[in-house]
């Protein structure tokens, strides 16, 4: 679905980003894991168009994208944006879902499948981490283009309710969506997505399923844990 090809960013003599090259295949749930400060956050913005690379660009099937298109085929959701924080979350996702055109047939599902109706009349500023995820994730799922990315969907969210997101998602990709999500937590990355791209220091070190991944460490039957170390 895209190529992203030899993106660089510096920040000041900062090194953020140092020629990442990878791809999303459609239908996929691909994960781009790392530590914190691995340049992850930094790539999706590129990527989805709100921050600009030094180097590089984003191949839009078979096409180069500008970052001003980028919108009409990627939806980014960020970690810690707050949207009308004054404003309830019934107000809110009923404002996106008249925006998105027809998500309002798709709205009620989306409420149900979140567990969002307990703070249907609370303000967005004053839920809580886990319930102020589980919006976004919402507000990311009504929006039509095909491609889903989101940065940390599983923060803020107990054992049980990242089991059931996980859920939704999978169900997502299966009904055709593509989705890149980045995640820090590799056990939850290894049993969500399909391939995976581990950055370390702002560079790819793999790319691949995990059995590839684990041909390239020349490790056993092991985790993603343990290949990312190999691998790093």
């Amino acid at each position: 679905m895209i190529d992203v090809r030899h993106i660089s960013r510096r920040f000041g003599r900062l090194v953020a980003l140092k020629d990442v090259s990878f791809s999303v295949q459609p239908g996929e749930i691909l994960g781009l894991v790392g530590p914190n400060g691995a340049g992850k956050t930094t790539l999706l913005e590129v990527v989805s168009g709100l921050l600009p690379a030094e180097s590089g660009m984003v191949i839009w099937r078979d096409a180069p994208l500008a970052p001003a298109e980028r919108k009409r085929a990627m939806f980014y959701v960020p970690e810690a944006t707050i949207p009308y924080p004054a404003e309830t979350v019934g107000r809110v996702l009923g404002l996106f879902a008249r925006l998105l055109g027809n998500a309002h047939e798709r709205l009620p599902g989306t409420i149900k499948a979140l567990r969002l109706d307990p703070v249907m009349e609370t303000r967005v500023g004053d839920l809580s981490k886990g319930y102020r995820r589980r919006l976004l994730i919402a507000l990311g799922l009504l929006a039509p283009q095909p491609l889903l990315i989101m940065d940390e969907p599983f923060d803020g969210l107990d054992l049980r309710q990242t089991r059931e997101v996980i859920g939704i998602l999978r169900q997502t990709a299966n009904e055709g969506r593509t989705l890149l999500l980045s995640i820090h937590q590799l056990v939850d990355a290894e049993r969500v997505c399909d391939r995976f791209v581990l950055l370390s220091g702002g560079t790819v070190r793999g790319e691949g399923t995990l059995e590839a991944l684990r041909g390239l460490a020349r490790v056993g039957e092991v985790g993603l844990e343990e290949v990312f170390l190999a691998l790093t």
